[in-house]
């Protein structure tokens, strides 16, 4: 559920579903906690996580995901996907049943894999996973030039160094990218700074001063009037205001 909507689960149509948050859990750390509800039907045994994204191209991604990912595969199945996601799930499951030293970090990193492997197997197998923004990151050419743009986000790119990179043309390149993200290059690099520059106001408690040197600009004022156009507000009222209530441009979402 990449949206995190509320949702119900079933045994048959019309059972009654109390709130999941209202039932008593057994809890085995801060983390990590075991419900049992019902009785008198066949078992059933559901393993729940919620994994949070905090990278800028992460929210980018759960952006362009459908409210639901389904990946479907009976024991057996000829589905790599399906196979793969079931090992991770048994390992999770043995890790719990005897939670030994190191155990919540390994059941992290493995959810963490299994989040990605549902992800992946959504991208192969959607048409949406193979246009767009998604798209253009699986273009050999394009799609390096925007890994060089999230990796470094400070280099005073323009679009004849990157078109340098991709071993293309100017003209070449600038039309490329346009096609397969939907806005120029330069448009790209400017919003993709200021989703980093959100994420560190967010988290990082420096200097507006010091945010605007790492992103590469001259000056926090310079810095300050660019994020003001792309985000609507200031810096400093970004910084203050909290995550959920904070208003972001559209043009900070992916094409």
């Amino acid at each position: 559920m990449p949206h995190g909507q509320g949702h119900l689960l079933l045994s048959e149509p019309g059972v009654p579903a109390p709130r999941v948050d209202g039932l008593a859990y057994d809890y085995a750390s801060d983390r990590y906690a075991i419900l049992r509800h019902g009785g008198g039907g066949a078992p059933t045994s559901i393993v729940c996580g919620t994994v949070r994204f905090g990278h800028p191209a992460a929210r980018n991604l759960v952006a362009l995901l459908p409210r639901t990912i389904v990946i479907e595969g009976s024991p057996g199945s000829a589905s790599p996907e399906a196979d793969w996601m079931r090992s991770t799930l048994r390992l999770i499951v043995a890790e719990r049943r005897q939670l030994r030293p190191g155990g919540e970090e390994v059941i992290t990193r493995l959810s963490d894999i299994l989040v990605i492997q549902a992800i992946r197997s959504w991208i192969a197998d959607d048409p949406a996973g193979q246009t767009g923004w998604l798209g253009a990151l699986q273009d050999p050419r394009i799609g390096r030039t925007m890994s060089l743009v999230h990796r470094d986000p400070a280099q005073p790119w323009s679009v004849a160094s990157l078109a340098r990179e991709t071993a293309m043309s100017r003209s070449a390149f600038a039309a490329r990218f346009t096609e397969l993200v939907g806005e120029p290059v330069m448009a790209y690099v400017t919003r993709w700074r200021m989703q980093v520059a959100l994420d560190w106001l967010r988290t990082d408690d420096v200097p507006v001063a010091v945010l605007a040197a790492r992103l590469g600009y001259a000056s926090e004022a310079a810095f300050s009037r660019a994020f003001k156009r792309a985000v609507g507000i200031s810096p400093g009222a970004a910084r203050r205001s909290p995550p959920d209530t904070l208003r972001e441009s559209p043009h900070l979402a992916p094409a």
